[in-house]
């Protein structure tokens, strides 16, 4: 299977990035049992946090973009922290936080960029439950966080 992944993030043109640290007192996996809870991601762009507003300073197919930038993150702190891909058996809930205006109503759209990569990368194994939430704001600015749990 980790050959079939590699050979998926070949196709789209994705080389993963080393994993970030975490911006605070956390870990950025946690295992237990089956499971592993990834903490949430914010979206970067050229390695700085991507700072944006929606329904303000941002459309949502920028979102979008910011939040498939961060499942590509997702997967590279899955990669690290479990040593291979192969031991992702699905997908199983994506959390999404979308800093936006009160009056933005797309969220669940911005998050769509997030869940369509995994769908591409993971297959079936990458459909998900999911959340999208509007949020005042984000750490350092940025306009997407999206946290992740998977079944190992």
């Amino acid at each position: 299977m980790t050959n079939h992944i590699s050979d998926r993030l070949k196709t789209l043109g994705i080389d993963l990035p080393p994993p970030g640290p975490p911006a605070a007192s956390y870990v950025m996996a946690a295992v237990t049992g089956n499971t592993v809870f990834l903490s949430g991601h914010i979206a970067k762009k050229d390695g700085k946090p991507w700072v944006g507003k929606l329904g303000l300073d941002m459309d949502t197919e920028t979102g979008k973009a910011a939040a498939r930038s961060i499942a590509i993150d997702l997967i590279s702190t899955l990669q690290h922290h479990l040593g291979s891909l192969d031991k992702v058996k699905r997908i199983v809930k994506v959390m999404g936080l979308v800093n936006s205006t009160t009056e933005y109503t797309e969220q669940h759209l911005v998050v769509n960029g997030c869940s369509e990569l995994l769908f591409e990368v993971f297959g079936e194994a990458g459909k998900h439950a999911r959340s999208a939430f509007g949020v005042a704001q984000i750490p350092l600015g940025a306009c997407v966080e999206i946290e992740l749990i998977a079944e190992i």
